[in-house]
């Protein structure tokens, strides 16, 4: 079928893979950071076409028939009639857009309205929160908004000339907070809500769909979020359920249907496929490893996880809640983290570098519970972040998660996911590829650990963190 690219967009860089169409080996690939400063909250989206310019420099998209996009979810890019800019886009988590989302969530009548209405409950980084943020903070621009998109959806509108038609993919458009993954559709009413007034809003094209040829004749495929993109590029599937530990940590499952959840833990987004992912975030993750260390006098994450090998499975008793940030799941905004289980014999730094590591894995493992308990099937975890590298994580994991983990080598997964979205539209346009079934590109080179004899320690290990956890904060998981 010849060759493909993927472009992944970035907060801070843009990345390009060219991939073999037919088995997604990487063959070359591109980068460069975006011409701005630091991670601003406000980036003229100009910034984007000029790193992608850059990373496609040396003759790198030679030969490509197809190109798909990736680029940061939460981006959303305000235009005037004319497709000008009205304004820099809203990019980023910042916490400026709090007071829109609160806002927000109770103009529609709670947190529940919102989850039965789009499938989840807005959060300051969201689209429609700096919707809402726009028209109190610069209600000149909101009035002249008269299209939305999202970074992917500008870029592939920029690639493809700026044709009247403007498209998106049910990936992105499930993150916007106007877009229901559950029905498949705009809930135009709610971005009246947060605007004020109602916007052109970009066609949702299914997952193997071409967004249009560019002038030269390459073909552009629907683009996602980055969230759908790195899914789709390690290739999980049903089963499969992906922990991220960043400072903050996120669960996601692949399943069949879109999970409407009253209680807002999940956010129910689409994937680039035709499935959903589920979503369950946790507050504190790798920030509760780093605050052990740097209690502990240690001067990174690799000595801590070599002091926590010392100890063993339990911590002699030892029992850290990781709530450090307040914690999301389970919904305590305003509480701190527990150390319980303190003895004489538990008072050493091994048994608390342990316990930190074990606090943050029952953490995800409460939140992987909270997808398995709505019938989402894991039967395998993808860790993902550089702390998956660390030994006491490794270690650990497989038995608290009772499930196999895989470890995926580090590599550029939403350009390689936007690469392979690129290879199913063009074989699609084609012939030979079926429009439901993507390309069979080899998996991620991973590092597989399974639960094996460890899998009972594992769960004793678990249900200690559940007691504690019950004691200290009774029915914290319901309601």
């Amino acid at each position: 079928m010849g060759i493909v690219a993927g472009l992944d967009s970035a907060p801070d860089f843009t990345r390009i893979v060219v991939c073999d169409a037919d088995t997604g080996a990487v063959l070359r690939q591109g980068y460069a950071p975006h011409p701005v400063e630091g991670r601003p909250s406000d980036v003229d989206p100009q910034a984007w076409l000029l790193s992608l310019g850059e990373a496609a420099g040396g003759g790198l998209l030679e030969g490509v028939q197809a190109i798909g996009v990736s680029a940061q979810q939460n981006a959303v890019v305000p235009l005037d009639a004319q497709g000008n800019t009205v304004r820099p886009a809203l990019v980023g988590g910042d916490k400026r857009a709090q007071v829109a989302a609160a806002d927000l969530i109770d103009a529609l009548g709670g947190r529940e309205a919102w989850a039965q209405a789009v499938g989840c409950v807005p959060q300051a980084p969201q689209p429609v929160t700096k919707l809402r943020w726009l028209v109190k903070n610069e209600p000149d621009a909101a009035l002249r908004t008269a299209v939305l998109l999202q970074a992917h959806d500008w870029l592939v509108w920029q690639l493809l000339g700026r044709p009247v038609r403007r498209t998106t993919d049910r990936g992105g458009a499930s993150g916007t907070g106007y877009w229901s993954a559950a029905t498949g559709a705009y809930r135009t009413d709610l971005v009246e809500l947060a605007l004020g007034h109602q916007a052109m809003l970009p066609e949702v094209i299914g997952p193997s769909e071409a967004a249009g040829t560019t002038p030269e004749g390459l073909l552009i495929s629907a683009g996602t979020g980055e969230t759908m993109a790195a899914a789709f590029g390690l290739g999980i599937g049903l089963g499969d359920a992906v922990v991220s530990l960043g400072a903050s940590g996120s669960v996601m499952a692949v399943h069949p249907e879109a999970l409407v959840d009253s209680s807002g833990m999940i956010t129910s987004l689409a994937d680039a496929t035709g499935m959903h992912l589920p979503v369950v975030t946790t507050l504190n993750a790798v920030r509760t490893l780093r605050g052990t260390a740097e209690l502990l006098g240690l001067p990174d994450l690799e000595a801590l996880s070599e002091l926590a090998m010392k100890s063993t499975p339990g911590s002699h008793g030892l029992v850290l809640l990781p709530y450090l940030e307040g914690e999301r799941t389970p919904s305590l905004p305003h509480t701190a983290g527990t150390l319980a289980g303190l003895r004489r014999e538990s008072m050493k730094p091994e048994h608390l570098a342990r316990a930190a590591f074990e606090g943050m894995l029952c953490g995800l493992a409460d939140a992987l519970d909270v997808l398995r308990g709505r019938g989402v099937e894991v039967r395998r975890v993808f860790l993902l972040g550089a702390a998956a590298e660390l030994s006491a994580v490794q270690a650990a994991a497989p038995a608290i998660f009772g499930a196999q983990v895989v470890v995926p080598q580090p590599a550029d997964y939403a350009a390689i996911g936007a690469a392979r979205q690129a290879a199913w539209a063009l074989g699609v346009s084609q012939g030979t590829l079926d429009p439901r079934t993507p390309p069979a590109w080899q998996g991620a080179a991973a590092q597989i650990l399974e639960p094996g004899e460890e899998l009972a320690v594992g769960q004793a290990v678990r249900q200690q963190f559940v007691s504690v956890r019950e004691q200290t904060h009774p029915n914290a998981f319901r309601g």
